[in-house]
């Protein structure tokens, strides 16, 4: 059997006291401990540390090891972390290695009577990591909310896309967070899946737009229409209604339709702006109906 100096492992002197020893095994084997230390190196170290203390805490090993060295067991089976891996049995001293583990990480150690690495004590396998996503979506499907298929890269480094079907909420509004359990980075070892989190991106919209849960839709009138009033079908997010425009409406001036915004605790309102658009004078005959009417009004909006 190789000789191995237990006392140069621990770092401590051959008269030392349990209690320094005690001491001097904790901080080693927080060190090397491979949860902690991703060094090749550090899981031999570890093993050698806890070989060196299952001997050195116990008086009569103590005792058999300063008289013989390397042939200390004397036809005794030792059955440690050293020799024989990491299995369960005398492992690292029964109650001083959990309280220790326990103490670094947690208590996340399961009780089991042997080491991390076998069938006692274990750490638990490490997460996925979560992943972030900005999600595109249309002004309708922010307002209806529903179903949604998606595809995502699942795996770092991947080209494998993963298809995922999710429940959009309704009334959801841009930079708002989803957070779906499970459905992020893959773990290693076989721990459980991080989390995907979707943050909401509500596209521009070609008739709408958007202040907080308000809607707004410009409306083109014309000038007729706008001095004569008339009624009209305008769009909202949940179909046409029917609004009535009072004569002598003028640009800029908006009308509120009540609880067509944006559906939620709070539902907003749509505001109908109005735009009066007046069309193009193309011919002499279209001109001459301006200066006509430029004549029968002697209007000047200018009047400031």
């Amino acid at each position: 059997m190789k000789y191995q100096d237990y006392y140069q492992i621990l770092g401590v002197s051959r008269d030392a006291e349990t209690s320094d020893i005690k001491k001097a095994y904790r901080k080693l084997a927080r060190k090397y401990h491979p949860d902690v230390n991703q060094a090749a190196s550090a899981e031999e170290k570890f093993k050698q540390v806890n070989e060196a203390y299952e001997v050195l805490k116990d008086t009569d090993k103590r005792q058999a090891y300063d008289r013989f060295g390397s042939d200390w067991k004397h036809g005794q089976q030792f059955e440690g972390a050293g020799a024989g891996g990491f299995g369960g049995g005398a492992y690292a001293g029964g109650g001083d290695f959990s309280d220790f583990f326990e103490s670094i990480f947690g208590g996340g150690f399961q009780q089991g009577g042997g080491s991390p690495f076998g069938q006692g004590r274990h750490a638990p396998p490490r997460r996925g990591a979560d992943l972030g996503l900005k999600l595109d979506i249309t002004l309708e499907e922010a307002f209806n909310g529903g179903p949604k298929t998606i595809q995502f890269a699942g795996i770092s480094g991947s080209s494998e896309m993963k298809k995922l079907k999710i429940n959009i909420p309704r009334g959801v509004r841009s930079g708002q967070k989803i957070r779906l359990a499970k459905q992020g980075q893959a773990a290693p070892a076989g721990g459980e899946p991080g989390d995907l989190m979707l943050e909401m991106n509500v596209l521009p919209h070609r008739l709408f737009r958007l202040d907080e849960r308000d809607v707004i839709l410009r409306l083109p009138l014309a000038p007729w229409e706008a001095a004569a009033g008339c009624t009209l079908k305008v769009p909202t997010l949940s179909g046409s209604v029917e609004l009535k425009i009072k004569p002598g409406m003028q640009s800029g001036q908006k009308m509120r339709l009540k609880g067509k915004g944006m559906p939620g605790a709070r539902p907003g309102d749509q505001f109908v702006e109005i735009m009066i658009h007046a069309p193009p004078a193309d011919s002499d005959a279209d001109k001459a109906f301006y200066e006509d009417m430029k004549a029968r009004f002697n209007f000047n909006p200018r009047s400031f």
